[in-house]
């Protein structure tokens, strides 16, 4: 769900001028009506969206996309970002925990994952992919398309 989600917060990215509905998101990403309603709701709670209830009603992006991380939005559809279970074990731990030779280092992946998608913005995620490829690149692209 992370990667629809990612998906779906692009498309607010890309159109942060005006409010958008569950049906038009669904059509604009080509996910699934359900998948883009559960997401909203969940994006909504973790005040990445503005939900607006009415006729004229629908969903606008909270924030400036350069403000929302990728972080953010892996911790709003899946809750904290653990590669374990003992990296958020409130209290519940794995049978071997008090053994475990590797939850330090299990800590420190974990923590490198974290900021990695933290570095990463939503503003990131919405730019084009040829966008930050070397000119030449971009000019083979465009001769090869034509």
């Amino acid at each position: 769900m992370a990667d629809y989600g990612v998906i779906l917060m692009v498309q607010f990215a890309r159109t942060t001028a005006h409010k958008t509905t569950a049906a038009e998101l669904a059509d604009a990403t080509a996910l699934p009506a359900p998948t883009v309603s559960k997401l909203l709701k969940l994006f909504s709670r973790a005040g990445l969206l503005d939900s607006h209830r009415g006729t004229r009603g629908g969903y606008a992006i909270a924030k400036a996309p350069a403000e929302i991380t990728v972080a953010d939005i892996v911790s709003a559809v899946e809750g904290p970002i653990a590669l374990t279970e003992c990296i958020t074990s409130d209290g519940v731990a794995c049978e071997i925990e008090a053994l475990c030779p590797t939850r330090t280092n299990w800590h420190q992946i974990n923590d490198a994952l974290v900021d990695a998608l933290d570095n990463v913005s939503l503003a990131d995620m919405a730019r084009p992919v040829f966008a930050s490829r070397p000119a030449e690149t971009v000019s083979a692209i465009a001769e090869a398309s034509i």
